[in-house]
């Protein structure tokens, strides 16, 4: 089920972006996409609202099941997101629409405390690893997120097999692809080249950290100062309108994907993991729908591109290493980052992969992109 709804998603993802990208004039009407999903949370999904969050809660306080309203909920608004020009990403829909179909075997199932906490798991699994392509990191994000320190052995098969059929599912059963990456050259293991990564992983570990807080700043404003939800994504898609009009450049808007690419490539403006922090905070706190996690990508991989000019490792390594890096800061999962990069990007860049995600995940604290995450422990002294 999970595979075969991040394939639907996917495609239509792909298709609202190049319509976008087209007709450049839709994101004049941003306000309006905004408007229509605010007000469809407002009437029907009140109980979706809280995305991944909810999946945390349900996971140990078991109050009510996930409703299957989720899935289309989620699912559309972030079509329609991405359709307009919001900056959003993608595994917040995969991940929530995982949750939330596996749920319903609760329900069909009669699945009592502990096999719903299995299934749940796996559902996210499944939606992570078929939305990037990448089973192992999506098993092990799920135990990871999920369990919090909690590790149970009982979860392992589920999280692995539910991600290896997700992706199965929705690259061979129904042909859809994932962007490839590539980092040519790899830096030789010596010991002023592995400290060359403390810096940069500090760098990564504190981005990920100022985008956490970027998304919960802009959400707490919007609330605070727009009592009527609906009109939240109305003026935050003034603003985003506005900000594309002046800027006449849609780079920061949508997925990114292609900037992402380049900062394998090529030097790229040193602002842009600013400019993308900003605006998907802004985005998302307004009460657009998406994900964090591919503008995380972005975030990591403009700035590891930006500190080539002062780290003496090759930029693609670099931009690898923030594409993860800020990643494991910002969700704090080091173990599903590094997996996640020797999936993407090769086992040869593992050691500094490892190396990046680990010191990214101490330095950005117990702060998280997922306000209900609980670690269950100070993960540094000065924080």
């Amino acid at each position: 089920m999970t595979g075969s709804a991040s394939a639907f998603f996917l495609i239509s993802l792909e298709w609202a972006t190049d319509f976008r990208e087209s007709h450049r004039w839709i994101i004049a009407l941003l306000p309006m996409g905004g408007f229509l999903i605010g007000w469809t949370y407002y009437k029907i999904g009140q109980n979706s609202l809280k995305g991944n969050n909810l999946l945390l809660d349900e996971l140990n306080a078991h109050k009510s099941p996930i409703p299957l309203r989720m899935t289309p909920l989620v699912l559309f608004g972030t079509i329609l997101t991405h359709f307009f020009g919001g900056s959003a990403g993608r595994e917040g829909t995969a991940v929530q629409m995982g949750g939330s179909l596996s749920d319903q075997l609760t329900k069909w199932l009669g699945l009592n405390r502990e096999n719903r906490r299995l299934t749940l798991i796996g559902g996210v699994a499944g939606g992570f690893s078929s939305v990037f392509g990448t089973p192992l990191a999506g098993a092990i994000f799920a135990l990871e997120w999920m369990h919090t320190g909690k590790f149970r052995p009982q979860s392992l098969f589920p999280a692995f097999w539910a991600a290896l059929v997700a992706d199965w599912t929705c690259e061979l059963l129904w042909g859809v692809g994932h962007t490839e990456y590539f980092i040519p050259e790899i830096a030789a293991h010596s010991l002023p080249n592995l400290l060359w990564v403390i810096p940069a992983g500090i760098a990564f570990g504190l981005a990920g950290r100022l985008f956490a807080e970027c998304t919960h700043f802009f959400s707490k404003v919007f609330s605070k100062n727009f009592s009527y939800p609906p009109l939240r994504p109305v003026i935050g898609g003034l603003v985003i309108a506005g900000i594309v009009w002046i800027s006449d450049s849609t780079t920061y808007i949508g997925l990114g994907i292609p900037r992402i690419v380049e900062a394998f490539e090529q030097p790229l403006p040193w602002y842009d993991w600013l400019a993308k922090t900003g605006l998907t905070g802004f985005t998302l706190g307004a009460g657009f729908k998406g994900g964090e996690v591919t503008p995380l990508f972005f975030t990591g991989a403009t700035l590891g591109n930006a500190l080539s000019s002062l780290i003496p490792l090759p930029l693609a390594l670099l931009a690898g290493m923030g594409f993860v890096g800020v990643f494991s800061g910002a969700t704090n999962t080091p173990m599903a980052c590094t997996v996640m990069g020797m999936e993407l990007f090769g086992s040869e860049a593992g050691v500094f992969l490892a190396l990046a995600c680990g010191i990214a995940y101490v330095f950005s604290g117990k702060g998280s992109i997922y306000s209900s995450q609980d670690l269950g422990w100070k993960k540094a002294w000065f924080y």
